[in-house]
């Protein structure tokens, strides 16, 4: 028998080395009711059988095991002693050779291993329900028989068996029955409080005499504590500061336990070095602030100077002036660093300065037809212009002929054109348009040329002597501006004409 019990209880050692399992060793006892309901039967209507519960204990060592690092299953066994069996009376309703009655009892006391699964509902932080079953095998180690036998003649014959592996009366207790349990309970921490129920599967006790049925049934309570604790590979593991990506952080407090990263991020991937993880940094390659969800301080006026810097972030300006524009005391948008004139509102063609007005005359160069003679506003920077001179010069090109369709001077167009030239050597801020026309007879492809050349002749004379060419301007006008209307020969001769508008420009 003990070789049977030290083989199952290497087994489950051997089963909680492979499994690693989290195993608790507890002890637990408590009072068992057993009976043996029903256990004899022999047929004879003479006889009235009685059997009594034989009130007891169990006690022992149990052990689980998790089946699964986070299963509510476990599989329970153990080592108990607990004692069974029953009183008995057969009473007889008429005197049978002599015997009036028989009282006695059969104690039985086992070695039992249970095996049993359980389900362990958790109720609270450190309570448990628990339900389960199994089977049971219990190994005869002693017990004791004894009959009394009550003579008619007032006698009594006893006889007493404390050795039930050697029967001294007919029958047989055989070393090993097997069974089925139940169970109910609570856990509380390390405390176990449980109810227990068996029923025998294989009679304990065959008799020589009498059909029965000696199956042992069993109702106890117990009281435990789990005295040890093994917490199993996985739990240890479980246990240990496990840091899958070797980043330093342990995975429980991980982020990112797969992807290495640092205790600032809670473990994830940092690319760019600013404190905020890739997963919500919206700008991972660039350092930035958490302030930013990972960005840098943003730089609204994209003037190199980040807003927080920024004493004008709406406006693009320099460090020097804490991102604010440089000063423009004149207010014509040139700063002060680059404005020749900051006290004077400019624009940026005169590096900040004002248009000029060389001639001093009160009207800028932009505007000055004349800007290097003084003139007045209302003739555009130009000097008036005296009307004799104005009269002079227009006299003397009316005066002025030609060859008969030709563009050569007569003499006497020579000696009027003398008379401009001194007027234009006397009066050096003058200048000369000269404008040719024709009149409309003829072939009008030869309008514009014929014109053209005309005034362009006149202008090589007035060069030729000494007049500037930057001074006198050419251009033919064809026929295109008659100054008298009609087709007779007065009409068209007056037509055919030389001008000349002096300027001051």
């Amino acid at each position: 028998m003990k070789k049977r019990v030290l083989a199952i209880f290497l087994c489950l050692a051997l089963l909680c080395n492979v499994a690693d399992a989290q195993l608790r060793i507890g002890i637990a006892g408590g009072p068992q009711l057993s009976s043996v309901p029903g256990s004899l039967n022999p047929g004879w209507d003479t006889l009235q059988y009685k059997h009594n519960s034989r009130l007891g204990w169990r006690a022992g060592v149990v052990a689980d095991m998790r089946l699964g690092q986070r299963s509510p299953i476990y599989l329970q066994s153990g080592l108990f002693f607990s004692t069974k069996g029953q009183r008995f009376s057969l009473k007889y309703d008429s005197a049978n050779n002599g015997v009036n009655e028989v009282r006695g009892f059969q104690y039985t006391n086992y070695f039992e291993v249970p095996l049993k699964l359980l389900l362990k509902v958790k109720l609270g932080k450190n309570t448990r329900m628990v339900i389960g079953g199994g089977a049971y095998a219990g190994f005869l180690f002693n017990g004791t028989e004894e009959k009394r036998v009550y003579q008619s003649n007032n006698t009594v014959q006893t006889s007493r068996n404390t050795d039930l592996k050697i029967p001294i009366v007919p029958g047989d207790y055989p070393n090993i029955e097997y069974g089925v349990k139940g169970l109910f309970g609570f856990e509380f921490g390390r405390v176990i409080l449980s109810g227990h129920y068996s029923q025998g599967l294989t009679e304990f006790y065959t008799s020589d005499y009498a059909a029965g049925n000696f199956r042992h049934r069993t109702m106890s309570v117990s009281l435990g504590y789990y005295i040890f604790e093994s917490k199993g590979k996985a739990q240890r593991q479980k246990n240990r500061v496990r840091d899958k990506d070797k980043d330093s952080v342990a995975d429980e407090a991980d982020e990112c336990p797969t992807e290495a990263g640092s205790a600032a991020t809670g473990g994830c991937p940092d690319s760019d070095g600013d404190g905020v993880a890739d997963k919500v940094d919206k700008c991972a390659q660039v350092a930035g602030k958490a302030k930013y969800r990972g960005c840098p301080v943003p730089d609204t006026d994209k003037d190199g100077i980040n807003d927080e810097e920024d004493k004008c972030p709406e406006a693009a300006g320099l460090k020097k002036y804490q991102g604010c524009p440089a000063p423009d005391a004149d207010k014509d948008g040139i700063t002060d660093e680059e404005d020749k004139c900051p006290q004077a509102a400019g624009n940026a063609k005169y590096k900040g300065c004002p248009v000029p007005d060389t001639d001093k005359d009160g009207v800028n160069d932009e505007e000055d037809k004349c800007p290097k003679t003084k003139g007045l506003k209302d003739n555009q920077g130009c000097p008036v212009i005296r009307k004799a001179i104005v009269t002079k010069v227009e006299t003397a090109a009316r005066r002025i002929q030609f060859n008969y369709k030709s563009i050569l001077l007569l003499p006497q167009s020579k000696k009027v054109l003398n008379e401009v030239v001194k007027i234009l050597k006397e009066n050096p801020e003058l200048n000369v348009a000269i404008y040719g026309h024709t009149s409309s007879d003829g072939n009008p492809n030869n309008h514009y040329r014929l014109s053209y050349a005309r005034a362009y002749s006149v202008k090589i004379y007035l060069e030729s002597k000494g007049i500037s060419p930057f001074r006198v301007t050419a251009e033919g006008m064809g026929a295109t501006q008659p100054l008298v209307k009609g087709n007779s020969e007065k009409a068209l001769a007056r037509n055919r004409r030389v001008e000349m508008r002096l300027s001051s420009e």
